[in-house]
């Protein structure tokens, strides 16, 4: 049957995550550490999960992929060297921004620097408005553009002229010259992003000139490799939470800045949802390098518009997450005033935590966790790496000393907790800050070292549920499983909502969803769904509400002053703008029904393990072996080859039908 044997690999900082789903619907997982080409680790991660399964790859009917090429260039900076073409008087938008600072307060605080130094800025005379063009290029000037592009060093090259949104006519011409002349990548911000704000359109295509040489050197090595072991090519997992074919994301890489945490948030909405009744997920995903945190609502996966990576602005549809440097892996030290911190800094993979024992010294969130007792010594992370609880001692001691505590256990609590405290903050960015009390909400947790926090954040937090996905080690290369083709267009349209004209409107919808349409495998069976940009007058932000299957502009400015309500806490008696629409089509893939049997003693073991200041005598369960309907008190720990789950006092576990384990406070009960 097509698709019948699926893979999903998920590139993480410290681990490549594969899931494989069998034609018995069987569960196959594996971990590999990730390497410096991706897409080796990919490979030897696909092979080792069909050694696994006893099948060959060959035998693989589908290959989903989320990577972090696109963010390790942006934060590393790292990406191709670029050029960008501008109107005349407009080369340093880049460097000028917005009026808005990070840091308010911080005199020394700097911005980072533009990823086109004013050397690669070349301007063109030309001139269009909102109306239309005014004057056109000249050919021959844009030539010579393109000469001295030549003589530069740029590897890539961005161009965004002013209001090529509205009137892309000149911005055409002069990317068609580029395209000609040159012999490298021209990404127009025309057809990277059409919506109005000069500054964000402009470092949205400079982000995708400067990430497509390695996107498309990367995809080209990665389908090159899949070719040569008989696996299928890859779809990719775009920023907005859908995947698209390899082709399309080689020509459109911008939608690949967010990748892996979007197959994460995908993975939990498709296999935490169904296991509570709360109001939706706060979706926590711990890795090795940092922490990852969303929400979905009724259903929905939030997303925004309006993203920073690396501090720059990318204004293409993408899951809404919000990450801090926080992960299994993160350094902890003591800055100059003796406070202890946590992260941003990771040990990585090689040579990782000291407890891994690869010559690893400085201390990590996971050492911190082995000396609390919640990873054991005889814990064998991804089925295969053995703990060396000492040298995570001998590590927290020396941080103890340098501390002033008492000794490696009370520095161990304390990497613990200032790690909770920095992603504690994450989840009220996606939940008090957007207007959502997240006390109405469960807390759903995965990533290798999600499960072992889970319980510390939901007390923190006052959420009374957290829900432990089976997969939860490797739930961002499981989402992949089941994540939809998803396409989007966006179109700036500037009206008063009053004076909107409805059939103007759907005829501007329509071509948008042509344009969604227009790059999928299967056109006619995609879903749409259909939104407005609003605001009241004189704001200078917006909020996307859904339009329906007609435009009714006194529908459309409810729904808006709702969603001004809820995010705001208040709604205003002023004129209600529209500001652009959005088009969205998806074709749906089935979530896979994966088989869950459970036959064997799940309790191997026990262990102390520190509660609350004092060490506790706390069973070990193997996770795997858990039977549908058992359900425990903690303290417990339950294990798995790629995460372990830890049930604090007070607290207690159920075990649904296809192994999703749901902690409930029995405080709340």
């Amino acid at each position: 049957m097509t698709d019948r044997i699926r893979v999903g690999a998920d590139v993480g900082g410290t681990f490549t995550d594969v899931v494989l789903l069998t034609a018995e619907d069987r569960l196959v997982t594996a971990k590999v550490p990730s390497t410096e080409d991706q897409s080796a680790g990919v490979l030897e991660g696909i092979r080792k999960a069909c050694q696994k399964a006893d099948l060959e790859p060959r035998d693989i009917d589908a290959f989903s992929h989320a990577m972090t090429v696109s963010t390790n260039a942006l934060l590393e900076e790292t990406g191709a060297k670029t050029a960008l073409v501008t109107t005349e008087g407009f080369g340093d938008v880049l460097e000028i921004g917005r009026q808005d600072r990070p840091a308010l307060y911080d005199l020394d605080a700097e911005k980072p620097d533009p990823l086109v130094p004013r050397r690669r800025r070349f301007e063109v005379a030309e001139r269009a408005t909102p109306e239309g063009v005014e004057t056109t290029p000249d050919p021959d000037s844009v030539r010579e553009v393109a000469d001295r592009i030549r003589q530069s060093d740029a590897d890539s090259v961005a161009v965004s002229l002013l209001h090529a949104y509205a009137a892309p006519e000149n911005e055409q011409t002069v990317a068609e010259i580029l395209r000609d002349e040159l012999d490298a990548p021209v990404s127009a911000s025309h057809e990277v992003l059409a919506a109005f704000r000069e500054y964000e359109r402009t470092s949205t295509t400079v982000v995708d000139a400067y990430v497509t040489p390695k996107i498309d050197a990367y995809l080209g090595r990665l389908v090159e490799r899949a070719e040569e072991a008989g696996v299928p090519a890859p779809s990719i997992m775009q920023s907005n939470g859908g995947i698209a074919d390899a082709e399309t994301v080689r020509d459109h890489a911008v939608t690949t800045c967010l990748s892996g945490p979007a197959a994460g948030v995908v993975g939990a909405d498709a296999t935490a949802e169904g296991a509570t009744d709360a109001k939706g997920l706060v979706t926590f995903d711990m890795g090795g390098t940092s922490s990852d945190v969303s929400l979905v609502r009724d259903g929905e996966v939030e997303r925004t518009t309006e993203a920073e990576i690396g501090g720059r602005p990318v204004g293409t549809p993408m899951v809404d997450v919000t990450t801090v440097g926080a992960g299994g892996g993160s350094l902890a030290h003591v800055d100059s005033g003796g406070a202890l911190r946590v992260g941003p800094e990771s040990a990585g993979a090689n040579p990782g935590p000291a407890c891994y024992g690869k010559g690893g010294t400085e201390p990590t969130v996971t050492d911190a966790n082995v000396v609390l007792g919640y990873l054991g010594g005889d814990t064998a992370l991804g089925g295969e790496l053995s703990l060396d609880a000492e040298s995570a001692r001998e590590t927290l001691a020396e941080l103890a000393d340098e501390a002033d505590l008492s000794g490696p256990v009370e520095a161990a609590r304390g990497v613990y907790r200032v790690a909770n405290a920095s992603m504690t903050r994450a989840v009220r960015a996606v939940t008090v800050e957007r207007g959502h009390d997240p006390r109405n909400f469960a807390l759903a947790a995965f990533g290798g070292a999600g499960p072992m926090h889970a319980v510390g954040l939901a007390d923190r937090l006052d959420v009374g549920q957290v829900v432990i996905p089976r997969a939860c080690g490797v739930l961002s290369a499981f989402g992949l499983l089941s994540a939809d083709e998803t396409r989007d267009a966006v179109r700036t349209y500037r009206t008063p909502l009053a004076d909107a004209n409805g059939e103007d409107i759907e005829s501007v919808l329509a071509g948008l969803a042509d344009e969604a349409r227009a790059d999928l495998r299967d056109p006619q069976a995609a879903a749409l769904s259909r939104h407005a940009d609003l605001r009241y007058s004189g704001q200078s932000f917006e909020l996307p509400v859904e339009v329906g299957e007609s435009f009714d502009p006194r529908a459309v400015a409810e729904r808006f002053h709702e969603a001004h309500e809820t995010a705001h806490g208040y709604r205003m008696d002023e004129e209600v703008e529209l500001v652009g629409l959005r088009a969205r089509a998806t074709v749906a893939r089935e979530t896979p029904a994966v088989a869950y049997r459970a036959d064997e003693d799940p309790k191997v073991a026990s262990r102390e393990a520190n509660f609350g200041g004092e060490f506790r005598e706390t069973p070990v369960y193997r996770r795997e072996a858990l039977p549908p309907g058992e359900e425990f008190a903690g303290p417990a720990i339950c294990e798995q080859a790629d995460s372990t789950v830890v049930v604090p006092p007070e607290w207690r576990a159920q075990v649904q039908a296809d192994g999703t384990l749901v902690l409930e406070t029995e405080v709340a009960q």
